[in-house]
């Protein structure tokens, strides 16, 4: 006799969170991460949700689960713009760091491995600033491998290759490139060796929280993503994450870096990106936690090294997303889309 049916009469406390059975991408194999099926209200009063366009409302029945982009990696160029061309790599006549990255490993591009996607984005975020001002640089973030480049000259091409041959290529290539001949393989391999020509490189230690904003795309984003922006820069510093503005670096200045002061200080930095698909669904975040990143009893955070991608995300979500994803490690079911793991596995519920 089963004692299925007896063990389902007996009430059960409800707890607050559970453990939810997220698969990878790459395989059927379960991983677990704590969540909540929704935010909780609103304690404090914050921004009302700002109206749509006309003739572009939000989406609020269509399924979320499941809808973020393959990617190994994103490279998030910093432009220190809050808007862009539909296609980013049209700005500026075509001179920027998208285009450049796009013609090298977008489709059709001498480094293209349809088996390692890589993401590239716009930010609002600034560039470092160069003791060499007469040379103009371009900082990006690295993510989920969360590495900043501070200094990629565009007076020089090499930089770019760089990039992509010492940080972007993969280490190892998908078992769908081997029939590729060795020399093709060869050229799509990461090479150690051209790190070093890159200066400054370092670790990301602040938490990003990413909102698309690309009006230029999508006017829902457009709306959305600064009321929202405005929101987490001013519930953050509420919940103990004190919110950097500025260069991450400023060599023509004899002040460190732009960190965190001690320790125990938890950090974040709050930005506009591009497109990133699911107009739709806006708002659109995601939020990256440092491996770094520490709990408030100072242990390592359970989301540490994980990127969260999240939909209809509106104002009054903000300080429920803040607590119960960037303080107590929880995935908010009813808004999540997705989430990358620092090896560029991607989650799934």
């Amino acid at each position: 006799m089963s004692l299925r049916p007896l063990a389902q009469a007996i009430p059960k406390p409800r707890p607050r969170f559970k453990r939810a059975r997220l698969f990878s991408a790459a395989s059927s194999r379960p991983r677990f991460l704590n969540t909540v099926p929704r935010c909780p209200s609103p304690t404090c009063e914050c921004a009302d949700t700002p109206e749509m366009p006309e003739g572009l409302p939000i989406d609020y029945d269509g399924k979320l689960n499941g809808l973020i982009s393959n990617y190994a990696e994103q490279v998030l160029v910093c432009t220190g713009r809050n808007d862009w061309s539909s296609r980013i790599e049209d700005d500026n006549s075509g001179d920027n760091l998208a285009a450049d990255l796009k013609e090298l490993i977008g489709r059709g591009g001498i480094y293209s491995d349809p088996f390692h996607n890589i993401s590239i984005l716009n930010s609002s975020f600034p560039s470092s600033l160069s003791r060499r001002p007469e040379i103009q640089t371009t900082s990006a973030y690295l993510l989920p491998s969360f590495k900043y480049v501070p200094f990629l000259p565009r007076v020089s091409f090499d930089s770019v290759q760089a990039l992509v041959k010492g940080y972007l290529l993969p280490e190892k290539l998908h078992p769908m490139n081997d029939g590729l001949p060795q020399i093709h393989k060869d050229r799509l391999l990461r090479k150690e060796a051209y790190r070093h020509m890159l200066h400054g490189v370092h670790d990301v230690d602040d938490v990003l929280v990413l909102i698309c904003g690309h009006g230029g795309r999508d006017m829902r984003c457009g709306v959305m993503g600064p009321v929202l922006q405005t929101e987490f820069e001013r519930q953050l510093p509420q919940a103990g994450v004190e919110v950097l503005h500025g260069p991450l670096i400023d060599e023509s200045v004899s002040a460190p870096a732009l960190s965190g002061t001690g320790e125990q200080t938890r950090t974040a930095r709050v930005g506009l990106i591009s497109h990133i698909g699911g107009h739709k669904f806006a708002g659109n975040i995601i939020i990256y936690l440092p491996p770094t990143f520490k709990n408030t009893a100072g242990n390592p955070h359970p989301l540490a090294g994980h990127g969260i991608w999240y939909g209809r995300i509106e104002p009054k979500h903000v300080e429920g997303v803040i607590q119960e994803t960037i303080i107590q490690g929880n995935v908010v079911v009813d808004h999540f889309r997705g989430a990358i793991k620092q090896n560029g596995e991607i989650l799934r519920v």
